[in-house]
């Protein structure tokens, strides 16, 4: 089975717990809970995701025929010829769908730290070195525990309590963007101001404009 990537680039992480920190993006191709076709959005469990992650013809993109393939499209992304501080984020769409233990192995071999962001809805494979989590209200949840579980706010019928018994070392709660963005950011501000085993995440690559 190949892997289909959408794209690979060198950026900064732009939310979350690694926030600033220089990293390789792979983001996979395909989603469980929209087709990434506008037409469908409308029966998506997620319909507010911003991010094109449909075929494999971005920047980097293609369809890997071995993890070692992979591998080295990723590494090839890094611009250093040291192995210090190499990380890589694999994001999608969903990248569980495709991820596994031969990737992450293959990616450790070429000297990255491994970080997946993902809806927690497939098991996720053993090796991962950082597992970030962020649930789409209405999926079924499987990953119950990681490092950083990082929710969407606000979303209809996903109230942040509910996910504050779960095993994360972080719990985060990010504005959803859209046309309500400013509206959502004051929201999420004053519940993490109100209730402080959450803190608040920031999309700081768009501000940046950086991808």
């Amino acid at each position: 089975m190949a892997y289909l990537i959408k794209e690979i680039f060198y950026t900064l992480q732009g939310e979350g717990s690694h926030a600033g920190r220089p990293a390789v993006f792979c983001r996979f191709s395909r989603c469980n809970l929209w087709t990434g076709l506008e037409k469908d959005r409308g029966r998506a469990i997620c319909r507010f995701c911003d991010t094109d992650f449909v075929g494999t013809d971005g920047d980097g993109g293609g369809k890997f025929a071995t993890p070692e393939d992979l591998a080295a499209a990723v590494e090839a992304a890094w611009p250093f010829e040291g192995r210090d501080h190499r990380f890589v984020v694999c994001t999608g769409g969903e990248p569980l769908l495709q991820l596994d233990e031969p990737a992450i192995e293959a990616l450790h071999a070429h000297g990255f730290e491994v970080a997946v962001e993902t809806n927690g809805t497939r098991k996720a494979p053993d090796g991962i070195d950082w597992l970030c989590v962020s649930p789409k209200i209405g999926s079924d949840l499987v990953v119950t525990r990681g490092d950083e579980l990082k929710l969407v706010y606000p979303q209809e019928g996903g109230d942040p309590t509910q996910f504050e018994g779960l095993d994360f070392r972080h719990f985060r709660l990010q504005p959803m963007d859209g046309p309500r963005l400013e509206d959502n950011t004051r929201a999420a501000v004053e519940y993490c101001m109100k209730n402080p085993n959450w803190s608040f995440s920031l999309q700081t690559h768009k501000y940046l404009g950086i991808r």
